[in-house]
């Protein structure tokens, strides 16, 4: 199975081309240029430089949030338009989960936090099980407090954390935990296609057509809360 993987939750625009064996090839370009601009490019400069076509591909894989509104948006559009003149099945990967496989068979608990803006972060916390990802804390936008209080609480290995969010708040975290807190490198702690690529050959099964794939915003955007605070009383 050969898949094509998209990832533009963030700044980062990521894309990458995978097959049951190895990975073909990656590129990753964390610029803050928009994504409608450079996300295409990236896409026809790997397809031409590993002489394949979209048509070669078996599925498209995207990270369909949580993340930047505008960007999940770009790269589920990018991705639906790509399979639609092959009929290829479309697989969503959360970002989070994504983040997570950067980092195979660490040993204490993964944790993603992406920057979620007024104080909160969209989060979810893993664990490898030998080459199983097993959840321990589902996708969810977060207080930083709330969750830094959790750890404190309830963990007791040490703990990667990974994203946007990472460095952001890198000096809260480990105030807070400690010794028991790492902050991955950057290397590693920013979004890659590789890993969305390698969590959807991970479980095929949960491609969809196309037409049928959804993002997982995990809450409405500023301008959606906006707007209804401004018109809501009005339209009623």
């Amino acid at each position: 199975m050969r898949i094509l993987a998209i990832d533009t939750s963030s700044q980062v625009a990521s894309v990458a081309i995978l097959d049951e064996e190895k990975l073909l090839g990656e590129m990753t370009i964390n610029h803050p240029r928009t994504h409608s601009q450079k996300l295409m490019p990236i896409i026809e400069t790997l397809c031409a430089s590993l002489d394949l076509k979209i048509s070669d591909m078996d599925m498209i894989a995207v990270a369909g949030g949580p993340g930047s509104f505008t960007g999940v948006r770009i790269g589920l559009s990018a991705a639906k338009a790509l399979a639609h003149p092959f009929n290829l099945p479309v697989m969503m990967v959360s970002s989070l989960k994504g983040l997570a496989y950067n980092l195979p068979g660490y040993d204490g608990v993964v944790c993603p936090i992406l920057d979620a803006r007024r104080g909160e972060v969209y989060t979810a916390a893993y664990r490898w099980q030998a080459d199983s990802l097993i959840t321990m804390i589902e996708d969810q936008p977060m207080h930083l407090n709330d969750l830094l209080d959790k750890f404190k609480n309830g963990h007791a290995q040490r703990i990667v954390f990974l994203g946007d969010a990472a460095e952001k708040f890198k000096d809260q975290i480990q105030n807070e935990l400690g010794a028991r807190a790492v902050i991955a490198p950057q290397s590693h702690g920013m979004q890659k296609a590789s890993s969305i690529a390698v969590a959807a050959l991970r479980h095929p099964d949960r491609a969809v057509k196309y037409d049928e794939v959804k993002a997982n915003y995990l809450r409405r955007s500023e301008a959606e809360v906006t707007w209804e605070k401004k018109h809501g009383k009005e339209s009623k």
